[in-house]
């Protein structure tokens, strides 16, 4: 038998798969620390820390096991661009811990203003570890496969800037 019509269209690398699960998982997971990140500098009280601990903590541990479940592209370098992101979970989750253990430890009007700072500053770091794991992974290759994926991954073009 053969096949006709709209199949012409060219399924996505399994490269690209992968690309784009990271990428839709750290889209989530910035969605939800932004939002924790907002709750307590607008509720910058014992309760709203412990909201957005706990928020950042719930949307961290599904990015790590989200990361650790996509296992390693199927590229050359793949191995080096998971462990790029078992190293990121391993850091979100350490980061995650301090922002818990800042909260729990914040008592009085000066310990919650005190822990509000440590916690927004928490966030702000693990944003940047997000994004220098993902540039660090695109410049792994030298046949820029894993740099394609992510530019042809859609849930990858608010990540990457299109690039």
């Amino acid at each position: 038998s053969t096949t006709t019509g709209s199949s012409t269209t060219a399924a996505p690398s399994a490269t690209e798969t992968w690309a784009n699960g990271v990428c839709s998982s750290i889209t989530t997971w910035q969605a939800a620390v932004a939002s924790a990140a907002s709750s307590v500098t607008t509720d910058p009280s014992t309760t709203g820390l412990q909201t957005a601990a706990a928020d950042a903590k719930s949307a961290t541990e599904a990015l790590a096991s989200d990361l650790e479940g996509l296992g390693k592209p199927d590229t050359p370098e793949g191995q080096q661009a998971k462990d790029a992101l078992d190293q990121l979970s391993a850091d979100l989750r350490k980061d995650s811990s301090t922002i818990e253990s800042t909260v729990q430890a914040a008592s009085g009007v000066s310990g919650v203003l005190s822990a509000v700072s440590t916690v927004t500053g928490t966030l702000a770091t693990m944003g940047t570890q997000v994004t220098t794991t993902l540039a660090d992974i695109q410049g792994l290759d030298a046949k820029g496969e894993l740099k394609s994926a992510f530019a042809q991954a859609s849930s990858c073009s608010k990540l990457t800037g299109g690039a």
